[in-house]
């Protein structure tokens, strides 16, 4: 199962489309994640049209109308995999251990907020990703996204994509 991460596309605020190599990704992807901060009711109308699943969350940054479409929290299982969605996880310092006993019988936390791309693990075996932003870089050197696979209840295949500027 191919996964597509992606969060705080911030549309049409930061950009006014998503790169082209991110829709592209879509029509390959089983499994689409937004972990929030959409900003428009627009990106999620396309990638609801264009996944073949898409889980998603809201953000600090989402209005009522995106909050009555989309929970603040979202959960599935991914052939075995059990994965959670947040959007804000607090302070970089901690954020293993806050997370692990948030989410203690989840595999796999996606985060957004910070756009900054997070790859670790939690004491326990919790994985966090953040994918960044696709569109907001901040002060990141590039816009980027998130790929990864589920085998036989594992992640596996973690990449970091960096995208095209806006």
């Amino acid at each position: 199962m191919r996964l597509l991460l992606m969060s705080d596309t911030h549309l049409p605020r930061r950009a006014k489309v998503l790169p082209a190599p991110l829709l592209d990704a879509l029509a390959e992807a089983d499994v689409v994640v937004h972990a929030g901060d959409w900003v428009d009711t627009a990106t999620l109308d396309l990638l609801e049209r264009r996944s073949r699943r898409l889980i998603g969350v809201y953000g600090n940054n989402d209005g009522p109308e995106l909050r009555a479409r989309l929970p603040g929290t979202a959960y599935a299982d991914l052939g075995g995999l059990r994965l959670a969605v947040v959007h804000e996880t607090g302070p970089a310092r901690g954020r293993e251990a806050r997370c692990a006993a948030r989410f203690p019988d989840v595999d796999v936390l996606v985060f957004g907020h910070s756009h900054i791309p997070w790859d670790t693990t939690a004491p326990g075996g919790l994985r966090l990703l953040n994918p960044g932003s696709p569109t907001d870089r901040r002060r990141q050197p590039h816009h980027t996204c998130l790929t990864a696979a589920v085998d036989a209840g594992r992640l596996t295949d973690v990449v970091l994509h960096r995208l095209p500027p806006r």
